[in-house]
């Protein structure tokens, strides 16, 4: 146990963010440097419960009071090799996962929660740092070899744990660098990218082969990779974006929010971005109250928008768990992102009704206030008359979640999808014998610790299928040696 009285002794602390008047100036990560000895105390507040309800909060079971142990001890490199023994990407998930740990923390019944998600993002750093996370080839090869298609965070963990078996791995990535989600879908304020180059480069140098500009079904393939390749892997993501088909929607100024982080953050990274989506000067309206039109806010106050709206159909959550997310489910309560503290305006239970604009494009939204009301058990909306107004918008950014992954590569390969549209699989293998799945595109739009949790645990399948056995870690298997 880490310190027997830190929960009572400490309180909860993170580093603070720059000031935002300052940091909507750049596209730099936010939080300022915080103290070692402070995060030592943060890992001092763990109780090291008899039943750490932390590890099922997490999906990829993280050996959390183990860690946290070694950090208030200060002993990196035993901190290093419990957390990679579950989690590839510590430098990842310790800045942009939301955290369903701390909220099983049992600490957080009474109290702030422990920072795992900060104390998990320091292991990672004094990794790196301290030289413990170095490139390590396997010492010999089955040559058996696969293909991963995407490089997300799925694709890049099932890739990691492949290769650390002793397979020679090329993952393929249409886009015109490797990262996928963490790449392009990830603000750099939130992730700036040398932090995902120094994990790219770190697989490279272990054997891993990325091949970018690829697209399965366009100039790559789909039967050469079928012949070339003992097994394939298909972390594609759920990437089709869910629409809004309401008046005015071929309106100009109404765009998809992945394809206006994508392009800047090609911007950021040096790209010249032709016909960019920019906010400077407009009136922006984000609809869909989610991280990533978080990331929209985020992204409009750093191209100088004018103003900044947020709509929600929702409800506005309330501040507090309630009798329907008591400890420890995910509770479901307001949440109010670095993004919203510089500035904006949020609206709850609104319906957005027409896009309205004239020849040169949209120039007003269409709103109207709504209420649930339970009808027949189920809770429906209905428009509050009188409610309904115009609301200045020169762009629109739809941010209400992905539906599935994309369907030609599926086709391409004969694989069977669910009435969803994502891959019909039973543990990760699909119809096809030697084809499997991970990540969003087999269980539709998720966390990107959930992500690394599918790749890690497909890659288990594959190399059994490979191999008829395997000794690659299982989160059930962590997760089991503590309990006992």
């Amino acid at each position: 146990m880490s310190k027997k009285d830190g929960f009572l002794k400490y309180k909860r602390e993170l580093p603070e963010g720059r000031p935002p008047k300052e940091r909507v100036g750049d596209f730099k990560e936010i939080l300022q440097p915080f103290p070692e000895t402070k995060t030592k105390e943060q890992a001092a507040r763990c109780m090291d419960c008899g039943v750490p309800f932390c590890h099922s909060g997490c999906p990829l079971g993280n050996i959390i009071p183990e860690f946290n142990d070694a950090v208030y001890r200060e002993d990196w490199e035993e901190a290093t090799e419990i957390m990679y023994s579950t989690n590839n990407f510590p430098e990842f998930t310790g800045r942009i996962c939301p955290a369903p740990c701390e909220a099983s923390c049992v600490l957080g019944i009474n109290k702030p929660p422990v920072t795992i998600e900060h104390i998990e993002k320091m292991i990672g750093e004094k990794s790196f740092e301290l030289g413990y996370i170095k490139a390590n080839p396997p010492e010999s090869r089955t040559e058996k070899r696969v293909a991963v298609i995407g490089s997300g965070p799925a694709g890049l963990a099932a890739a990691d744990q492949l290769n650390k078996a002793g397979h020679w791995v090329t993952v393929f990535e249409r886009d015109d660098r490797i990262g996928g989600l963490l790449r392009y879908g990830i603000p750099d304020f939130k992730l700036e990218k040398w932090v995902v180059e120094r994990r790219l480069n770190l697989l490279s140098e272990e054997g891993v082969h990325f091949k970018v500009n690829s697209e399965v079904g366009r100039n790559v393939n789909p039967d050469m990779l079928k012949e070339d390749y003992d097994a394939i892997v298909i972390c594609t993501g759920s990437t089709v974006p869910r629409d809004l088909p309401i008046p005015g929607r071929d309106l100009k100024g109404i765009h998809f929010a992945m394809e206006f982080l994508k392009q800047q953050n090609k911007e950021v990274a040096g790209d010249d971005v032709a016909d960019k989506v920019s906010a400077k000067g407009k009136h922006v309206v984000v609809i869909g109250g989610g991280d990533t039109g978080s990331d929209c806010i985020g992204t409009s106050h750093r191209q100088d928008a004018a103003s900044v709206l947020q709509l929600e159909l929702l409800p506005q959550p309330p501040r507090k768990r309630g009798d329907l997310d008591p400890w420890p489910l995910w509770p479901m309560t307001l949440r109010t992102s670095s993004s919203h503290e510089e500035g904006g305006e949020r609206k709850w239970s609104v319906l957005t009704k027409e896009f309205i604009g004239d020849e040169n494009g949209l120039t007003h939204i269409k709103l109207v206030d709504i209420e649930w009301v339970n009808q027949g058990g189920r809770q429906n909306m209905q428009e509050i008359q009188g409610t309904e107004r115009d609301v200045p918008c020169e762009l629109a950014l739809l941010s209400i979640g992905f539906t599935h992954p994309e369907s030609p590569l599926l086709d391409a390969f004969g694989v069977e999808k669910t009435k969803g549209g994502t891959v019909a699989d039973k543990n990760f293998k699909t119809n096809i014998e030697n084809i499997f799945a991970a990540g969003d595109a087999r269980r539709g739009q998720s966390l990107v610790v959930w992500a690394i949790s599918e790749g890690r645990e497909a890659a288990r399948e594959v190399d059994k299928y490979l191999m008829g056995t395997t000794e690659l870690p299982s989160k059930n298997d962590s997760f089991f040696s503590v309990a006992e």
